[in-house]
């Protein structure tokens, strides 16, 4: 049973990726190259079989070269199904030492073909060559060079087909790693001031008909964190361009958490607490911990009901950082589950550190987190 599973994966096995080029100038380089070869070798040698016959099979299966990367069954089929027939009309195998050119053939079989071809592939080469010993005088030194042979070319085809497969895995992960990266610094910027400007425009609506200067206060709030959001949103567009001659902003530093203690009308008050030697953490230390706050404090504002007071702390040794987000409001399910915790979770992680999030004993809600000062897992 186990295998027929085998066999069962072997022959599904897809086409090798990434998909190879169609061709390339070395191809007809060969195409031209190699009949001139096969013509000057069936001019010098005499010592040949039927060489004109065998001169006019090698070159005609030359063009199979253009197309064995794309079509790399059907090309090896042909070539090898056509120097088999001349062996079995004539009796004797084509003796042209430019023939060896079929190895690309095989090589290309082997090196992009999927898993049926390889299995077909395989059963015509080895009835060719088995052919091949058939008349006589069998010579067991000649079988074994060319099985040699033949399976160097495979073992080279396969090496290169596996190191090919494994770059694009680790291209699919570190894709896959910058995506998560994004997501994150998405969620944790726009988040912060989306929802920082949606409790302005709460507030103002609900002051507007009796406080008019408070609603005009709230609207420059409004218009202080969307301009804070699109620079942001401008700087993350600059870096995933990659434009040239454009000054990238700076990343977030554990020191602008001191931003985060500015109240908002209307919101809850924030006490940021900076504790040891926090100037000095290294830049993916310092923006975790900054963006780790920054969310907890937008998640505080967001989704505790009744809270008047966040407090941020964050103590620096020589070894550890440690950040707390607590509030005093009383916790809310969320109505659609979002990313925060886990994106503040992966942040820690990351950087060898963990974070926890739960209701605090003494009432509230608190986000704690643990890094190393290094940020080495």
């Amino acid at each position: 049973m186990r295998r027929m599973n085998r066999l069962r994966s072997v022959w599904n096995a897809p086409a090798a990726s990434p998909a190879p080029p169609k061709r390339v100038w070395r191809d007809w380089v060969l195409v031209v190259v190699l009949p001139l070869l096969v013509v000057f070798e069936a001019l010098v040698r005499h010592d040949v079989p039927f060489v004109l016959p065998a001169a006019i099979i090698a070159i005609a299966v030359v063009p199979t070269l253009l197309w064995r990367r794309t079509h790399p069954l059907l090309m090896f089929v042909i070539a090898f199904a056509s120097t088999g027939a001349f062996q079995l009309v004539t009796g004797h195998e084509i003796q042209l030492y430019s023939i060896v050119f079929l190895l690309l053939l095989v090589y290309s079989l082997f090196r992009w073909g999927s898993g049926h071809a390889l299995v077909i592939g395989g059963v015509v080469m080895l009835t060719t060559t088995l052919l091949s010993t058939l008349p006589p005088p069998f010579v067991l030194e000649d079988l074994i060079g060319a099985f040699a042979i033949v399976l160097f070319t495979i073992t080279i085809a396969l090496l290169f087909r596996f190191r090919a497969g494994s770059r694009m895995r680790e291209l699919d992960r570190a894709k896959s790693h910058e995506r998560e990266e994004l997501a994150r610094d998405l969620h944790d910027t726009v988040a912060h001031h989306v929802s920082a400007i949606a409790i302005q425009a709460q507030a103002g609506l609900a002051r507007a008909g009796t406080n008019p200067e408070a609603a005009t206060a709230a609207l420059r709030v409004i218009e202080a964190e969307a301009s804070r959001t699109l620079t942001e949103m401008r700087a993350m567009v600059r870096v995933l361009r990659r434009d040239e001659g454009m000054e990238l902003a700076p990343a977030a530093k554990v020191t602008d958490l001191k931003l985060l203690a500015a109240s908002e009308s209307g919101g809850p008050l924030v006490v940021v607490q900076l504790a040891g030697d926090v100037d000095e953490l290294p830049a993916p230390v310092g923006a975790a911990v900054y963006r780790i706050a920054q969310e907890s404090v937008t998640n505080a504002r967001r989704h505790a009901r009744n809270v008047s007071r966040i407090e941020v702390h964050v103590e620096a040794d020589g070894t550890r950082v440690r950040l707390s987000v607590h509030d005093d409001g009383a916790t809310a399910a969320s109505a659609t589950p979002g990313y925060g915790v886990t994106g503040m979770r992966e942040r820690a992680e990351l950087l060898g550190g963990a974070l926890t999030a739960g209701p605090a004993e003494a009432g509230g809600w608190t986000v704690a987190a643990d890094l190393p000062r290094d940020g080495v897992a």
